[in-house]
């Protein structure tokens, strides 16, 4: 199965032109429809991506969604998510990506999931909406479009702050269309809402005033397995079985996108924020973030604040 880790793999492999930016990226579909790739088998990619569907015919599978609605469709595609397609090239609408990297550098989106619960992988439902919405979600993505290919320095808090504006139009309406019952159905319900809680779980864990046991080993996947009453072994199971990776490596893409977000946005120590991040010294704080970046935490810094 194809994996892509990043926006610009993900458009070198269905066959479109590379993004403007590597972690945002935002396409009428129209300006694929001439060289996308109308089939694609299963694949996987490690980023966030919101589409809205107003015309075009084929079908496209999210995950354990097989049924993809007809019509005016919002959809989503969240990171390690499977995803298929058989479409006719005559789609019209529009659609955004962006990357975990981008969540980190947001002042407006770092608290992504905690607000917007549908982006979750058990919870990502495509849906129809009313005809008479459809103006109100295509001026959004309209004005984002602008945004992005205009030359202005502070387009990005713009398109911050309007992706928060979009997310928050379709979490109303996905609040309006879609019923919980609906994510009950398959037969993968228990596994995909273990593993919903499992990164539901890691993220709290991490906040500032989480309350957390004396014992508590954040960076352990047996101390998440407890917390969720299950075996180590099932959890990583289950979450390598539906995701492609390791219920480790959630913990440590949690970690790299906070110490991004913190090195980028605050003005805190390596040393405050190795504390921060529950690890045991600077040292190897800054040894994970090398061998995982290949930067050392101040190197990064200086590069995202240039």
């Amino acid at each position: 199965m194809q994996h892509f880790k990043t926006i610009t793999e993900y458009c070198k492999g269905i066959n479109i032109s590379p993004p403007k930016h590597p972690h945002f990226d935002i396409r009428n579909f129209e300006e694929n429809m001439s060289t996308v790739h109308s089939q694609m088998p299963a694949f996987r990619h490690e980023f966030y991506a919101i589409a809205i569907k107003a015309d075009g015919d084929g079908k496209a599978i999210t995950g354990q969604f097989s049924d993809f609605p007809e019509g005016t469709t919002i959809f989503f595609n969240t990171p390690f998510q499977i995803i298929s397609w058989d479409i006719i090239p005559n789609w019209k609408g529009y659609y955004l990506m962006f990357s975990q990297d981008f969540i980190a550098q947001s002042k407006v989106l770092s608290q992504l999931l905690a607000m917007f619960p549908f982006l979750k992988i058990d919870k990502s439902i495509p849906f129809n909406i009313p005809q008479e919405q459809l103006l109100n979600i295509l001026s959004v993505y309209e004005k984002v479009w602008l945004e992005y290919h205009s030359a202005e320095e502070d387009k990005f808090q713009l398109i911050e702050a309007q992706v928060f504006l979009l997310l928050t139009y379709v979490k109303r309406l996905f609040e309006q269309q879609v019923d919980d019952a609906i994510a009950e159905s398959s037969l993968k319900a228990a596994d995909l809402k273990l593993l919903s809680r499992y990164q539901t779980l890691i993220q709290t864990s991490f906040y500032p005033n989480a309350q957390l046991e004396t014992f508590a080993n954040l960076h352990s996947t047996s101390y998440y397995a407890q917390k969720l009453s299950v075996h180590p072994n099932h959890l990583n199971a289950v979450v390598k079985g539906i995701s492609g990776i390791t219920a480790l490596n959630h913990i440590h893409n949690h970690l790299l996108s906070l110490s991004k977000s913190y090195l980028a946005q605050t003005d805190w120590s390596v040393k405050e924020i190795a504390y921060a991040l529950h690890f045991d010294s600077p040292n190897n704080f800054s040894s994970f973030f090398k061998r995982n970046i290949e930067l050392t935490p101040l190197a990064y810094r200086q590069q995202v604040n240039l």
